[in-house]
Formats: structure tokens, sequence, C-alpha cells
């Protein structure tokens, strides 16, 4: 009863959070969006940074969740890697598409890549381990080069911060191309870099 009344509120919260702001939330607007007390929001978290930080967890939590049914799906290497590349592109492109037709919400845009920083810097070591089982995979069964492989992970992560970039700025047009042809290149030039030929 305890820990689902504290998911409860954390997934309240993160509703709260994106339609809102999180400055524009109030303690008050979380019990009552979960038909809660106040005094029962204070007894599973001091203030709002703390539920901010709890929906900041969860949604990595979410995230590492997602990409490990792709590491451990019944694949290739190449297969499970093309798949990862674009779930992880999913994930800021959906973010992105809750805000866009909201213009109060657009111009939370800012808050919301710091947000996803958080989320990504909690996650970032386990994605990283997921990507290089995935080179030692490709790796072990002849795919991939293991002298190309060696930090290509490392720079797909840095390769994704920049994704994110572009799709909070919106700005594919700037640089002549449609985000659906971004993701073709990126795996087309990832995998490239790494196959065994």
């Amino acid at each position: 009863m305890v820990l689902k009344t504290r998911e409860k509120l954390i997934d309240v919260a993160r509703q709260l959070f994106a339609h809102k702001g999180i400055e524009n939330t109030t303690m008050s607007d979380i019990a009552n969006a979960s038909y809660k007390g106040r005094r029962t929001i204070y007894t599973y978290f001091k203030n709002k940074r703390e539920i901010y930080n709890a929906v900041i967890e969860k949604e990595s939590e979410m995230l590492v969740a997602r990409l490990r049914e792709v590491v451990s799906a019944d694949a290739s290497p190449t297969d499970k890697l093309m798949k990862f590349i674009d779930l992880r592109i999913d994930v800021v492109a959906e973010s992105v598409a809750r805000h866009h037709d909201n213009t109060v919400l657009r111009s939370l845009l800012i808050r919301e890549f710091k947000r996803m920083e958080r989320i990504r810097n909690l996650a970032i070591e386990k994605e990283l381990e997921m990507l290089r089982g995935i080179m030692t995979e490709g790796v072990d069964k002849g795919d991939f080069d293991p002298e190309k492989t060696t930090g290509v992970y490392s720079a797909m992560i840095m390769l994704f911060q920049g994704i994110e970039l572009s799709y909070m700025r919106n700005n594919f047009s700037q640089f002549g191309i449609e985000p659906q042809q971004m993701r073709q290149y990126i795996k087309q030039y990832v995998l490239s870099g790494i196959k065994k030929h």
C-alpha cells in the first residue's frame, strides 16, 4: 500500500509537471490530482524538489527498461543496435511531441531539455553497458570489426545528445534534412563504421 501510494504520487506529479511545468505545479495541485491530502504527500516527500527527483529517477528507469528489452531480444547484434538507436531517438521525439501543439509548454522546452538531460545522466552508465554488450556480441559473432567498435558506444551517447538538441530546437530544416532521414543516416553511419567487411 505504501509503495502504491508513493508510485501514484510520482505518476500524478509527472503528468502535472509535463502539463503545467515544475514551477507552476504546487504541492496542493499534486494532492488534489491524486485525491490525497497534503499531509499524505509530506509523509512520502519533504518537498516538491524531492518529488521531482523521484519523477526523474522513474523516467530514467523506464528508459533503461525499454532499452533492456531491445538488448535482450532474440535478434542479431545488428538488429539490436538499429533498434537501440531507433528507441533512443523515439524517446526524444515523443517527449518533444507532447509539447509541440501547446505554445506555453513549447516555451518550456529548455527546461524539458534539462529534465531529459538529468534522466539521461542517470541512465548513461547502463546505456553504455548495454551498447558495450551489443558490440561485444557483434564482435563475437563476427559481425563487427573489433578494432572499430572500441569506444564507439561513448561516441554514440554523445551523438544522442546532439540529436536531442536538434529535436528541442526543431532545426532539422536548417541542415536540409527531415528527422526520419537523419535517423536513417545515423544508422547507416554507425553500422558502416563498425561492420566487418
